[in-house]
């Protein structure tokens, strides 16, 4: 057993800390805990790369394919969640190591989140049906007359996060950035954390996120995706990667070659913010290039 209480593995998309989290786990006998805002709906395990069932049956995997694509899933919820695994693993007498690729996750889990009001459902309702009627970009305008703060940081066209400040705005005269100043306190208070960022180099990575997707619409992704044509896009569960693309390869509007490259595309600029984000916000964690290193020598090296 390590040193440590938790053990932290970030990286974007296709870079490979699912098998780093799954090679420490079974030398430290570690349960891995999801930090991956897609990997927790159960409708879509190969469109989210969600660990195999062979890998999920070698050790304990938790909040992974726990949500349904129809719940508005948060941030909120997720350190709910994250606390009763991590006390889930622990009264298992297993190492914690949380891994996915969103950047919030794991500040809720090391930092905290703000302490926002749940909007009431009438509210709710209300700003969902004003999306629907005059849409995001109209939606956005409107939050910029009322909380020009929020609405200056967000992009017109994101309905999932414009439709969050305004239900906020709506509900608490307060602009949601406001209450993110004030953040409650963090899953994995007064833990030792061993950190590590997964961070490919950038061509590998590039043709890993190709060879991936293209495996994943081979192993059922196609009839993943068909499956949510009719889902709600204010839905979080609607930002899942090369959706679009491959519902309109289903229907026929795309040929298969055009679909997979718009997915491909959408994924590697995704994966480029990830990354972009992880090297910005978490300089105390420890680099992992898993083409010149493996994770039990760097966890050997700096943790043990």
């Amino acid at each position: 057993m390590s040193s440590y209480d938790a053990v932290l593995i970030a990286g974007p998309t296709a870079s490979g800390k699912s098998a780093a989290a799954l090679q420490l786990a079974e030398k430290l006998g570690g349960a891995i805990i999801n930090a991956d805002s897609m990997q927790v709906y159960r409708e879509a395990p190969i469109l989210t790369a969600q660990p195999s069932a062979a890998d999920q049956a070698r050790v304990p995997h938790l909040l992974y394919g726990h949500v349904s694509v129809a719940d508005v899933y948060s941030v909120g919820r997720y350190a709910q969640d994250a606390a009763a695994a991590l006390v889930q693993a622990r009264a298992a007498a297993k190492l914690p190591i949380f891994t996915g690729g969103t950047g919030l996750y794991f500040m809720a889990l090391t930092e905290g989140l703000a302490q926002i009001p749940p909007t009431p459902p009438e509210i709710r309702d209300s700003a969902r049906a004003r999306l629907e009627e005059i849409g995001v970009a109209a939606l956005h305008a409107e939050l910029m007359a009322l909380d020009p703060k929020t609405a200056s940081g967000l992009r017109p066209t994101d309905p999932q996060r414009v439709l969050r400040a305004y239900e906020v705005f709506e509900a608490t005269g307060r602009p949601l950035v406001e209450w993110q100043q004030s953040p409650s306190e963090p899953v994995l208070k007064n833990l030792r954390l061993a950190k590590i960022l997964v961070e490919p180099a950038r061509d590998i990575l590039r043709d890993r996120i190709a060879r991936r997707f293209e495996a994943m619409v081979d192993q059922g992704g196609l009839d993943e995706a068909m499956a949510l044509k009719d889902l709600d896009p204010a839905l979080p569960a609607a930002k899942l990667l090369g959706l679009r693309p491959l519902i309109a390869l289903g229907e026929g509007r795309l040929p298969r070659g055009e679909a997979l490259e718009l997915a491909i595309i959408a994924t590697r600029q995704f994966a480029k913010r990830q990354g972009t984000w992880f090297r910005n916000q978490t300089p105390d964690y420890v680099r992992l290039d898993p083409t010149l290193g493996n994770i039990i020598s760097i966890f050997d090296d700096n943790f043990a």
